[in-house]
């Protein structure tokens, strides 16, 4: 989600790989490898995502963080759904 969705605000911004990669102090190697899924954005890139390509900064961070999750219950998909309404019960108690 995360990653098609800076793909997609990258391209309309006519934004080339490089100058992004630049732009977030990494090589155009590392971030090619981010948009195919390959290694995962950090947190601290976010806020600066948000602003070279002029997007919601919560929006993304809850992109990323689904994806967080996602990649943390993924391979049991037969509890997911439990896994994720017991965390969202803790959630709404803190």
């Amino acid at each position: 989600m995360f990653i098609e969705r800076i793909k997609q605000l990258r391209e309309e911004c006519q934004l080339p790989l490089r100058k992004f990669a630049t732009a977030l102090d990494i090589d155009s190697a590392t971030y090619w490898k981010i948009e195919r899924g390959e290694r995962r954005a950090k947190r601290e890139h976010i806020p600066i995502i948000a602003e070279v390509l002029q997007a919601d900064a919560k929006e993304l961070l809850t992109l990323w963080l689904a994806d967080q999750v996602v990649a943390v219950v993924e391979n049991d998909k037969e509890i997911s759904d439990k896994v994720l309404e017991i965390a969202k019960e803790d959630i709404n108690q803190l």
